[in-house]
């Protein structure tokens, strides 16, 4: 009981604390990966992800990845988006459409950072991708935007719980699958999806701190909708 009423009257730099601890780190890792060559880290899980290697879980790592290319990701996004907006939730939809800002960031970073995908003299390639490798932008949507959806079905209790908890489970089974299928993939190293987990992280920080607590800035709900929430 100590420990919780330490951490309420601490929690402001609690928060600032995580918030400055994850910037660094994804500093300290980008800065990391663009001068040095694949770890034996980076080596190591491949190889163990890769190593039970079959057509069965080629098609289903790759069914997996689908969600994170441009243009399934941008239509899950706007889909869902109107749903919310359908349902009178308007701030929902403002919101889960500023998830799509997490692709244009990390495209900038990866030109930045500039760092090789993994070829085949190292690792098996079953999804040849294109451009540079850090951060993985899948891993990075897939935090954002799955991340996002468990945070609303926390927030909206009106919503069934059955359709909350499977909406939940859901979303936490693809942030930790998502990046799992990059690696089995070929197409990123672990340090690839870390960084993509972290800046995930980072904005989905900012997102919700904008969500749940800056209720008047974006996407107020119209009168009929108040009712609702």
């Amino acid at each position: 009981m100590k420990l919780y009423q330490l951490f309420l009257t601490h929690k402001r730099r609690i928060f600032i604390g995580v918030f400055a601890s994850l910037i660094a780190g994804f500093a300290i890792l980008s800065y990391f990966v663009a001068i040095t060559p694949p770890s034996f880290v980076d080596l190591y899980i491949s190889r163990e992800i890769q190593e039970r290697h079959n057509t069965l879980l080629d098609g289903l790592m790759t069914l997996i990845s689908g969600f994170g290319v441009i243009w399934v990701s941008g239509g899950v996004v706007a889909a869902t988006a109107l749903v919310f907006r359908l349902l009178s939730y308007a701030r929902e939809a403002a919101f889960t459409l500023l998830t799509l800002v997490a692709g244009a960031i990390s495209s900038g970073l990866k030109v930045v950072i500039g760092r090789p995908r993994p070829t085949e003299d190292l690792v098996t390639i079953i999804e040849k991708a294109q451009h540079e490798s850090f951060p993985s932008g899948h891993t990075l949507f897939y935090t954002v935007f799955f991340g996002f959806m468990i945070i609303i079905m926390g927030n909206r209790k009106k919503f069934p719980q059955w359709l909350r908890v499977s909406v939940v489970l859901f979303c936490g089974a693809m942030i930790f699958l998502g990046p799992v299928s990059r690696v089995y993939l070929g197409a990123h190293w672990f340090t690839d999806v870390l960084g993509g987990f972290v800046l995930g992280i980072i904005y989905l920080f900012i997102l919700s701190y904008f969500y749940l607590f800056n209720k008047k800035k974006v996407g107020a709900p119209i009168p009929d909708a108040a009712n609702k929430s």
